[in-house]
């Protein structure tokens, strides 16, 4: 197997435990039913946060990516792989690599609630595009996704363990991939995607973290 694909630096400790506990704060802001104190502590809290780190934060959205790249740019995170783990935006899962055929569990949280008690469809098109790349980056051959398809089947339950599987195989310029993800032995939804075949040579240069970050 080739060496995994990597495109980024790797995130703060601070940002991967803020991730999840945001995650889990928002789903338990969702589900109260009357104001609350410490819904008031937390967004002033959030807000003087919100302060300080706009006066850290660098001025220039963009990423320091590739030549033209400048100081005043932020750094960029590794998307390659577990982006859920820095990004609550993102679903988290765990995934085990063998070959061309990957599998793993997920679990979503109430923030990515849809239907009542179902997770959105959206979020789990994120959720395919995400564990299909990840499968290509562990091997070492990963690329830009041409296209992703989503076929719903049953309603996918919120806060309930469940199962996806992966198969991949290249043609020529292609990374063709189809997931599946299932609970108790029934299909809920399945996915395909192409991605082109990507040269670690092409890729542009990555700034690294500035020393004292």
């Amino acid at each position: 197997m080739s060496e995994p694909w990597t495109f980024g630096v790797e995130p703060l400790a601070q940002t991967i435990e803020l991730a999840d506990l945001l995650r889990r704060v928002a789903g338990l802001a969702l589900a109260v039913e009357e104001a609350q104190p410490a819904l008031d502590r937390l967004v002033a809290d959030l807000r003087s946060a919100e302060a300080d780190l706009a006066a850290v934060a660098p001025s220039d959205p963009r990423p320091r990516v590739g030549p033209a790249a400048s100081s005043g740019q932020r750094v960029y995170l590794d998307h390659s792989r577990d982006v859920g783990a820095f990004n609550p935006a993102f679903p988290t899962y765990s995934i085990a690599v063998a070959g061309d055929r990957a599998s793993g569990t997920v679990e979503f949280p109430l923030v990515f609630e849809g239907p009542p008690g179902l997770v959105h469809g959206g979020v789990l098109a994120t959720f395919f595009d995400c564990v299909i790349q990840h499968h290509n980056c562990d091997l070492g051959v990963s690329g830009k996704t041409a296209s992703l398809t989503v076929e719903y089947r049953r309603p996918t339950p919120i806060g309930v363990p469940l199962h996806f599987e992966v198969d991949r195989a290249e043609e020529d310029r292609w990374i063709v991939s189809r997931a599946r993800l299932v609970h108790a032995d029934e299909e809920l939804c399945a996915a395909s995607a192409r991605a082109v075949r990507g040269e670690r040579s092409a890729l542009p240069e990555v700034s690294p973290r500035r020393p004292g970050s």
